[in-house]
């Protein structure tokens, strides 16, 4: 059977699919793309503070708060840059159709 730990660097390769081809898009709001980008970051936080986590603490990271709720917040920062960036761009189409 597949381990978690290896599922989830599968996962990364469609994930930086969808932000290669979001990234070539128009349409897609810029704000709302660094948003994307920073889960991205996220992501690159959350391994080594895990690893950290395991080997200082013998505990996985959820259980070491100072270190899970620092890497939450490049999480929540990359849901305030989508919410923004997807707000942003539903006010100019708003605008847009008021014309």
């Amino acid at each position: 059977m597949i381990s978690k730990e290896t599922l989830f660097a599968l996962s990364l390769f469609p994930y930086l699919g969808f932000l290669w081809f979001i990234s070539r898009s128009p349409q897609m709001p810029r704000l709302a793309l660094y948003g994307f980008y920073g889960t991205l970051v996220f992501v690159a936080i959350t391994i080594p503070a895990g690893i950290y986590a395991q080997l200082h603490y013998g505990e996985s990271l959820a259980n070491v708060d100072w270190l899970h709720g620092g890497a939450e917040v490049f999480l929540t920062l990359s849901n305030i840059l989508l919410v923004l960036g997807f707000g942003q761009a539903v006010r100019q189409l708003q605008i847009k159709n008021e014309k």
